[in-house]
């Protein structure tokens, strides 16, 4: 779980305004920071299933705004993607 200064971090680093806290590029970013931490949590903890199922919907969530964001603005997608290293 990231604490509360580790989401203005990266809030800080993603968001396209000032007060933004729901873009898609800001929630993926979180979703990506919190899955990288869960996923060494579950390397560690191999039995953990509750922590593995929420991993799974972080992954799927984190998926759906992805392509939403590419469908809507393939430019910012990209951009994204880059910036966060994913593909």
């Amino acid at each position: 779980m990231l604490t509360t200064q580790q989401k203005v971090k990266i809030l800080s680093d993603f968001r396209t305004h000032d007060k933004d806290t729901g873009s898609p590029e800001a929630q993926v970013a979180l979703f990506t920071k919190e899955i990288e931490s869960l996923t060494k949590h579950l390397k560690k903890h191999g039995k953990d299933n509750s922590s593995r199922l929420g991993l799974l919907k972080m992954v799927a969530k984190r998926k759906r705004l992805l392509d939403y964001l590419k469908r809507e603005d393939p430019k910012r997608h990209a951009s994204l993607v880059k910036k966060l290293g994913l593909k």
